[in-house]
Formats: structure tokens, sequence, C-alpha cells
């Protein structure tokens, strides 16, 4: 009798188990399931058709930048990739979400707008990616060689899996930085001998689009405004008008007849800026330095010149200025650099014994409506 009782509670405890795990079985049927995004879920968001969705994604043209932007930015959010999109990133050994989630650290010298974009393209790339991103802003003593291991111990950077160094650092506390063992990307132009992975907005080709931007309506006498000695990407700036102004047929350029001083003494500079307009020798202004173009239509106006009657004006601006949007200036891609440094970033620690790669992203120029056509 104890056998059969034994044999029959077990025989209940075995049948409420298989009628507990089809119930779970149900339930999870019952569960409504995640649908696929498809071309017709971001047409139905947006009110669009689904031939220009696919348009939208394949960078054809057809419609208007702000019926593509809002296509593109809502795809991201969706995780929806077209089939050229997926296959890029096996090509470029772009690891998916699926990838062990990771943790990044951006060291930032400043707070100003471009970084704000760059860490903006940043984050959300990593994010879409399955990663995290810390900013970290770097105390202004350390550029000068300041005691650079406490703070790295105080910031955690030991568990970090990689960096990301972004222009406004000092050249001395980049060096140090390099030679940290995590893998690094560089937002910058690179130094000569660095072995790295990095990435900029062209402001080579930019100078060289603006000039013939000016050249194209006549102008030959263009006055370059911008520091050419703090940083790499000053010196390559003066180095590209240079190259363009000789390869119109001109003598090169003369730093000292430009506006090429530190603007850190801001009297001086406007003085000496006021003084290059008021010569009558230029015809135009190439300011080269992001957060100039402003005041060179304050010295403009104070002199009684007006832009474009008087004076024609390109400014290599980060963003249009909301006072100056008739500004004609190339398009520096400050955003998409953070977005491809993370790229970037997941194909280094993928695959670590690839060559390094330095890319430059070359953005349109626009033509706004600071420049006059000479006549001729």
């Amino acid at each position: 009798m104890g056998r059969k009782r034994r044999n029959y509670d077990g025989a209940r405890r075995n049948g409420a188990g298989n009628v507990r795990r089809k119930q779970q079985e149900r339930g999870a049927d019952s569960l409504p399931r995640k649908k696929p995004v498809t071309l017709r879920t971001i047409a139905d968001e947006l009110n669009l058709t689904v031939h220009t969705v696919s348009k939208a994604l394949r960078g054809l043209p057809g419609m208007s930048e702000a019926t593509r932007k809002a296509v593109v930015e809502r795809a991201r959010e969706l995780g929806y990739l077209t089939k050229e999109q997926e296959a890029g990133m096996t090509a470029e050994r772009i690891p998916r979400i699926h990838a062990k989630p990771r943790r990044f650290a951006m060291l930032l010298g400043g707070d100003v707008p471009f970084l704000r974009q760059q860490l903006e393209g940043l984050q959300v790339r990593l994010h879409e990616l399955g990663h995290t991103l810390v900013p970290l802003f770097v105390p202004r003593p350390l550029f000068e060689g300041g005691p650079l291991d406490e703070w790295l111990e105080r910031s955690g950077m030991d568990y970090m899996d990689g960096l990301f160094l972004t222009t406004g650092l000092s050249e001395r506390l980049e060096t140090a930085l390099l030679q940290l063992p995590q893998p690094k990307v560089l937002i910058n132009y690179p130094p000569d001998l660095a072995e790295v992975d990095s990435v900029i907005w062209d402001v080579e080709y930019a100078v060289h689009r603006s000039v013939k931007a000016l050249r194209d309506q006549g102008h030959s006498r263009i006055l370059y405004v911008g520091n050419i000695e703090q940083q790499r990407g000053f010196r390559l700036r003066w180095l590209a008008f240079a190259s363009a102004m000789r390869q119109a047929g001109q003598e090169p350029p003369d730093p000292d007849e430009h506006v090429t001083v530190a603007t850190e003494d801001r009297a001086r500079w406007m003085e000496k800026l006021r003084s290059r307009l008021d010569s009558g020798r230029y015809t135009a202004v190439l300011s080269t330095i992001p957060g100039q173009s402003e005041w060179v239509y304050a010295a403009a106006a104070s002199l009684g010149l007006n832009v474009p009657d008087d004076l024609s004006v390109v400014g290599m601006e980060h963003e249009e200025l909301p006072q100056l949007s008739e500004l004609s200036r190339p398009v520096l891609l400050t955003r998409e650099a953070g977005e491809r440094a993370a790229e970037l970033m997941l194909r280094r620690i993928a695959n670590p014994l690839l060559p390094f790669e330095h890319v430059r992203l070359k953005g349109p120029f626009l033509q706004g409506g600071s420049i006059r056509r000479l006549r001729r």
C-alpha cells in the first residue's frame, strides 16, 4: 500500500508539472510578438509611400532634405537597416548589437558646440550597437603636464574598453594619452607617426571648396582670417589655402598680409582685421575658424562695408548661425565624424590586427547669400 501511495503521489506531481508547463507554453504563445520593422512600418509612421522611404534610405533624389532626414532618423530609431547597410557593416567587419556590451570614454578639452555634436554622434551610434559612452572633461592643468596618472585612476580609465580622443586636447596631453593600452580612436588629424585609427571632417577639402566658390564669382583678392599655429587642423587650413591660391595661378600668400594671429587679444585681433578690410586690397574674406564669422561681419559693419555688396564672406562654421543664415559655408561633418569614430572603434576591437585607418569626411558647399559676383 505504501508503495502504491508513493507511485500515486509521484504521478500527481508529474501531472501537475506537465499542466504548469503547458500553461506556461500557452502563456508564452499568448504574449504579443514584436513585429519586424519594414519599409511599410516607417512609411506608415511618417505618412509617406514605401517608394519614398526606400529612395530616402538609398540616398536617391526626389524629396526634400527634411523628408530624407526624417526617414533616416526614424529608421535608425527603429533599428532598421537596408540590405546594403547590413552588407556594408559586414564588409567593414563592424560587430552588430549582439556583441558584448562595452563601455567607452570620450575625453573632452572643453564644452563647445562642435564637441557636443561629436558627442551626440558617438552616443547615438554606440547606443544603436548596444554600448555606452562616458564623456570625461580633462582638467586644464593636465594640458601642460599635470599629474595624469592620478586623474586617470579617479576617472576609472582602467575599466574602459576604449578611448575617443577629441580635438582641443593639447598635443602634449594627446601624446601621453596615445600611450595608454586601451584601443583608441582620434577624432582629429593624427600626428605623423601615430599608430591610431582616426576620423576628421576634412578642413583641407573645405578650404579648397571655399576658395573655388569665391574664385568662381570672380574673387582673387581673398583675405584669410584664422589662426595658423595652435592646432594641427589650423596649420593644415593655411597650407590648403596657400595650395588653392597657387593652383589658381597666384603668388603664395604671406601670413603677415592676412589675419593669422590668435584671438586671445581680441582688441589687437580686431584692429588688424579692420586694418586689412579698410585697405581696399581685398574683395572677399575666408574665415576659417568656427566662431569668427560674426566678428568679420562686425568689423566690416564698423567700416561701413556691407556683405555682400562691398565684401563677400565665406565662413567655416560647424553649423548654421541663426543671425547669419545667409552665410555661404562648407559643411563640416562634425556629428558624422562622431558616428564614424564609433564604427572605427568597434572594428578595431573586433579586428585588432587590421591596418590603422584615417578617414576624412568631405561635406558639400552651401552657397548662401554672402558672395557677390564681381563684374569683369
